[in-house]
């Protein structure tokens, strides 16, 4: 799926016979309707307006976001953060406090 440098490979705009690109397209369009999904629940489907299935030349697929804008990318940043932060406390056995803030990017 990557390059030498962990790159993702380029789309497949020229397929080739023998690479088998129907799995990896059907994988990524998966996965790109799941986000999409939640993004229409939570009301944010215009913050990533490109975001779609797609396959690179290997066949691997991939999900596109497309251009993000900033409040896009705040959200996305806030949601790792958050998601890292509940991973780490639950590794721990730590508890959330009620006395901390809870802040969120604000949304458009």
């Amino acid at each position: 799926m990557t390059d030498t440098r962990g790159v993702c490979a380029s789309s497949a705009t020229h397929l080739a016979s023998d690479v088998p690109y129907v799995r990896g397209r059907a994988d990524a369009h998966k996965a790109a309707s799941a986000l999409a999904e939640q993004l229409r629940a939570l009301d944010l489907e215009e913050v990533f307006p490109g975001l779609m299935a797609d396959v690179t030349v290997n066949g691997d697929g991939v999900v596109q976001l497309g251009h993000v804008r900033p409040v896009g990318a705040r959200f996305l940043a806030t949601l790792i953060v958050a998601g890292l932060t509940t991973e780490l406390m639950q590794d721990t056995g730590l508890q959330a406090s009620p006395d901390l803030p809870c802040r969120s990017p604000s949304m458009p």
